[in-house]
């Protein structure tokens, strides 16, 4: 209690005090994430974005984001196709009427496929991990237990809920732990029906499955969009820079850019 109480009161003290400042003030060890944040709430309402669809969801990390950091109050598509982890997902999305979740990997393909979960959840993927280029992970990057998961694509669950929901400019926000460009490949040219997509870069590789930062920004760029930030993910594994996400629109709003 007391320390739910400390928490209360520092953050009515930390709100007070950004009010009567002007300032933000960022909590020791969160600076990587301002940048992410404060591109997305710009990117939101510059284009528009109606509707989001997270694929990788994990425990809806990114949905809290947009929810607590960004004011995004639209739609959220998670999915997330460890049964546990979505089971998890769910209950965290039960308050939220705008918020769906679907026990699904989404990929370039609609059938089941075998699914890596790794001693880390987060690293899970329907690649295999490997070492040779960062040793870091080796602990957590692991396979604990594979199962086979259900596959659907951003076509078919596009066409799914755009006639339940009505939106008309989606956002595609990718961390699939080495399958984003086959999540792509999955859209078909429905692609071009999203203002936006987000997707994590491999700038060290760690699946077998993963591709090179810059083939896969070039991928984007050919199917029809253009960088609007590079940033962090995560607190960073200094000096080594592992990976970070890259934010494009879609090039047919060039006129909003």
């Amino acid at each position: 209690m007391v320390n739910h109480l400390t928490r209360r009161v520092r953050s009515t003290l930390v709100r007070q005090a950004e009010r009567i400042t002007g300032t933000h003030i960022i909590p020791r060890g969160s600076l990587w994430a301002v940048p992410e944040r404060e591109h997305l709430k710009a990117f939101f309402a510059h284009f528009d974005v109606d509707c989001v669809f997270d694929v990788g969801a994990n425990e809806g990390q990114f949905a809290d984001i947009l929810r607590r950091k960004v004011g995004y109050r639209g739609p959220i598509l998670s999915f997330e196709p460890i049964p546990d982890v979505a089971a998890r997902l769910r209950a965290k999305a039960a308050a939220d009427d705008l918020w769906f979740v679907e026990e699904f990997a989404l990929a370039d393909e609609v059938g089941a496929r075998t699914f890596n979960i790794m001693a880390d959840t987060q690293f899970s993927s329907l690649g295999n991990p490997k070492h040779d280029e960062v040793r870091l992970f080796e602990a957590t990057n692991h396979v604990a237990q594979s199962i086979t998961v259900k596959l659907s694509t951003v076509k078919a669950m596009l066409e799914t809920y755009r006639k339940r929901l009505k939106f008309a400019r989606p956002y595609l926000k990718m961390d699939t732990q080495g399958h984003d460009l086959a999540v792509v490949r999955g859209a078909g040219d429905d692609l071009r029906g999203f203002v936006g997509l987000q997707s994590e870069l491999a700038i060290r590789k760690l699946y077998d499955t993963s591709v090179d930062f810059r083939d896969a920004i070039t991928a984007y760029e050919r199917a029809g969009f253009a960088l609007s930030a590079l940033v962090p993910n995560n607190e960073g594994h200094f000096p080594t820079l592992v990976e970070m996400d890259c934010i494009m629109y879609n090039t047919n709003y060039a006129a909003l850019a």
